[in-house]
């Protein structure tokens, strides 16, 4: 790989701010945003591309890792390496931009559905590019969480311990977060992204590769609750999905059928129970 510099969270970028009758230039600071592709390779398999997101530069291994995971491509001990590429054909920038995900063993399910060349996502959704809508309801699942569940007045205190790790969001309010909380509510980890679904996707990566099981009493999310955090809830093994916002009806359908805890409008002195 070249020496190319990793970019980072936030760029500056030179700006003009009216207010009132005034205005003026000045240097504000934005979130980083860059496509990434994801390939997966495995025994007797070249490493092809599976997916293309737009994410936050940064804890990339991390978010490959995951989605990995919570597409049921792989269950956490299969995951062997995970690198970037380095073809000879990449420009410096375009290195840091393509992340392959080797297997020790064939993917747990078939996928050829993202290997048909357009399989490409946002920053916006989770489920984007799904060849169909049975693929896109199909939701991997690991064991059902069977330890110790958070008390309302546990769940109530997530969102404020969470947002103190928002770094990120603290300087451009322009990323989600997600960590994932023990049944004292203590965070184990803690990731911003522009995209929900991304951090999500680091959290559970962060603890694959840590060798850390993924799942926890709760996973707590700074947005809503639409139906693709229920599913890698689901595919992780979490106990429960605290959201700041609002769930959507899917997401309660889901977590109902998968018997898994669902807490929406989260704050302080208020949780609303739908699962």
């Amino acid at each position: 790989m070249s020496d190319a510099r990793r970019p980072g969270p936030i760029v500056r970028v030179d700006v003009r701010e009216y207010a009132d009758a005034e205005s003026r230039e000045h240097e504000d600071r934005v979130a980083s945003e860059e496509p990434l592709e994801l390939r997966l390779a495995w025994p007797g398999s070249n490493a092809r591309r599976v997916w293309v997101t737009m994410r936050s530069p940064g804890h990339d291994f991390e978010l490959a890792a995951g989605w990995a995971l919570h597409e049921g491509l792989a269950v956490p001990d299969a995951v062997r390496t995970v690198a970037y590429c380095t073809d000879e054909d990449l420009t410096p920038a375009q290195e840091l931009n393509v992340v392959t995900v080797t297997l020790d063993r064939p993917p747990a399910v078939d996928p050829a559905h993202r290997l048909s060349g357009h399989a490409t996502g946002s920053s916006a959704c989770g489920v984007c590019g799904k060849d169909s809508i049975e693929a896109a309801l199909a939701t991997p699942r690991a064991p059902a969480w069977t330890g110790p569940t958070l008390q309302p007045e546990v769940v109530r205190t997530l969102p404020a311990l969470l947002r103190e790790h928002q770094a990120v969001f603290g300087t451009t309010g322009g990323v989600h977060a997600a960590g994932l909380a023990d049944e004292t509510g203590a965070l184990l980890v803690v990731r911003e992204d522009v995209g929900r679904h991304n951090a999500v996707d680091k959290v559970t990566g962060a603890q694959v590769l840590a060798g850390q099981s993924p799942a926890a009493p709760a996973l707590v999310v700074s947005g809503r609750a639409g139906f693709e955090l229920v599913q890698k809830a689901l595919a992780a093994g979490v106990g429960a999905l605290v959201a700041v916002g609002a769930p959507t009806s899917l997401a309660v359908t889901l977590a109902r059928e998968g018997g898994i805890g669902l807490y929406g409008f989260t704050s302080e002195r208020r949780t609303v129970r739908y699962a």
